[in-house]
């Protein structure tokens, strides 16, 4: 039960009557994609404020607050309404009766597995690729942000009704492949009893690379280098590349992740799609022969001024157009790019979002502009960045790992905190902000620490139960007439709240925002379960008053019940006892 959209379908009715009854000619559908009702800021100014009077004013040249007192007398009819009044410029706040939000909680009850049911994404399609990691070693810190992210993102998605399909890009193909190549035949000529007194640089140093030369012994014994060249580097290739995707896909496992497809760079560069690319964009118009001006400011040493083929990307919102070809004649990564999001616009038949790192941000508009061109704007694509993370023990930087080399991997942080403290944290700041995740911090038993605070409370509320000796699900139901103090009217509001966070997180693609409604739902419960600590008027159990035990039991119910909902949407398993 959306309480807020019920009274936005009411203040559509009544704006679709006023222009009926005065025949005025304004735009309805235009008027509707700007009308909002929404939580004041203040609790003061009521349950409900309306910019109704505001987006008015200028089909009806009058003042807002003109149009906010011909309006107030009719939402002041509408059922369940307690008080209207009108705010600054001409906002409409209302307030609702305590019987009306006592209803709210007895309909979340009565529909324990629909109450949040929206239809917002009515089964379209969306393709979600985050990680896509070189398959160069483990995953580190750095990927941990975007893989939460991104799976966060797909579940909310999902739970919002859009048929998601999750994708991870492996870049197969480029130098980094080289390097690996090179780095695994060191560690091959290791396992065989060549002493290694450091690695050169220039390659991986991580000891992950001892699991693929042991693989390559194992293979081809002491025979491997007896091939052609060509051939050892398809064959170390090959086996690297397995191990290491092997070992990234157990760490996802471990943090809760199962992608449901991967796509491989070197598939795309050998088959076909390229010279499909190309084809579309030149029926298009939209590729040509030049000249591309320098970048700006200090010339790089390797520019190299010459003709080539280039994307008119600049017709789509980029800076300047971008070259498909280098100057040895191969694909630049941009068309292998371009190629791939062809593959996932024909495959997904949806609009596509991709997650990555801050180092990518220079890459967004010129995806756009691809998007646009091979999809002819009927694709929207939304690239979410996710910034750093600054791994810290009690406010100081983390020792890097040896088995990576030179960083802190996936593996070391499930290793010290689990999955979902892990989960629940990296969600705790919008993705384009830096976050700090400090060890010590998130395993503290302290209402500092967001996972803790959200997780105690789901077992505070599964104490209570135990203490009343009740099972939670044989709580039914009732009218809730004797919920009457601020503290418990306040909960029900917040609670009701859940079914529009979840549809404003899915819209803007912010499941951030499911972790700060959990944190205030479970601050506000902790301050009710409190104030019966001070007064025992407020405890949740009254020996001499079944019936209101019964309804507070039931309200306790209602906590457990969306803190569990948005736990399971950020894949994280709530906790019964602490």
């Amino acid at each position: 039960m959306n309480v807020y959209k019920i009274y936005l379908d009411q203040l559509t009715q009544l704006l679709f009557n006023f222009k009926s009854d005065n025949n005025l000619t304004f735009d309805f559908n235009e008027i509707l994609t700007k009308l909002t009702l929404e939580p004041p800021k203040s609790l003061d100014h009521g349950d409900m404020s309306t910019n109704l009077a505001m987006i008015l004013s200028k089909y009806l040249s009058l003042k807002p607050i003109q149009i906010a007192n011909m309006f107030i007398g009719y939402i002041a009819k509408l059922p369940g309404v307690d008080e209207v009044n009108v705010a600054g410029p001409g906002f409409i706040n209302i307030k609702l009766t305590e019987k009306t939000w006592n209803s709210c909680l007895k309909s979340i009850l009565s529909n324990e597995k629909k109450w949040d049911a929206t239809d917002l994404g009515n089964g379209k399609k969306i393709n979600i690729e985050y990680i896509s990691a070189n398959p160069t070693g483990p995953l580190h810190a750095g990927h941990t942000r975007g893989a939460v992210f991104g799976d966060a993102l797909a579940s909310l998605l999902k739970e919002v009704g859009y048929e998601v399909t999750k994708e991870y890009y492996i870049n197969d193909a480029g130098s980094q492949i080289d390097k690996l190549v090179n780095s695994a035949l060191l560690r091959y000529e290791e396992c065989l009893g060549k002493k290694i007194k450091e690695i050169p640089e220039g390659l991986y140093p991580g000891e992950y690379l001892k699991e693929v030369g042991q693989k390559l012994v194992e293979q081809f014994g002491s025979d491997l280098k007896s091939n052609e060249p060509s051939k050892v580097s398809e064959l170390v290739r090959q086996v690297s590349l397995d191990v290491i995707m092997k070992i990234i896909r157990n760490d996802l496992l471990r943090l809760g992740i199962e992608m449901d497809v991967y796509t491989s760079e070197k598939e795309i560069i050998s088959g076909s799609l390229l010279e499909k690319t190309l084809s579309i964009l030149e029926d298009k118009d939209l590729i040509y022969k030049g000249i591309l001006d320098p970048p700006k400011g200090t010339k790089p040493k390797n520019w190299e001024e010459r003709e080539q083929l280039l994307f008119k990307s600049s017709n789509f919102g980029d800076d300047t157009d971008r070259a498909l070809k280098k100057s040895d004649g191969s694909w630049t990564y941009f068309a292998t790019d371009m190629a791939y999001h062809l593959d996932k616009i024909n495959r997904t038949n949806g609009n596509l979002i991709n997650v990555l790192g801050a180092d990518h941000i220079g890459y967004i508009s010129r995806i756009n502009a691809a998007v646009q061109a091979l999809s002819d704007g009927s694709i929207s694509i939304d690239t979410k960045v996710c910034s750093l993370v600054n791994l810290l023990e009690d406010g100081k930087p983390v020792k890097m790992s040896k088995r990576s080399g030179n960083f802190v991997t996936l593996s070391d942080i499930i290793d010290a905190v689990g999955k979902d403290v892990i989960r629940f944290i990296m969600l705790t700041r919008r993705n384009d902000q830096s976050l700090d995740f400090d060890f010590k911090k998130v395993t503290e038993k302290s209402k500092d620490n967001p996972v803790f605070y959200v997780q105690y409370a789901h077992a505070r509320c599964n104490s209570i139960f135990k203490s009343a000796n009740v099972l939670e699900k044989d709580l039914l139901a009732d009218n809730f007439s004797n919920l009457t103090t601020k503290e418990e009217i306040e909960l029900i509001k917040f609670i009701s709240l859940w079914p529009r966070s979840l549809e404003l997180a899915a819209k803007n693609h912010e499941p951030h925002r499911l972790c700060y409604y959990l944190i205030e739902l479970s601050s506000l419960f902790h301050s009710l379960w409190n104030k019966g600590k001070d007064d025992q008027s407020f405890k949740f159990i009254i020996d001499n008053n079944k019936k209101l035990t019964n309804s507070r039991l039931c309200l306790v119910k209602a906590v457990a019940m969306t803190i569990r909902k948005g736990l399971k949407i950020l894949s994280i398993e709530p906790v019964l006892e602490m």
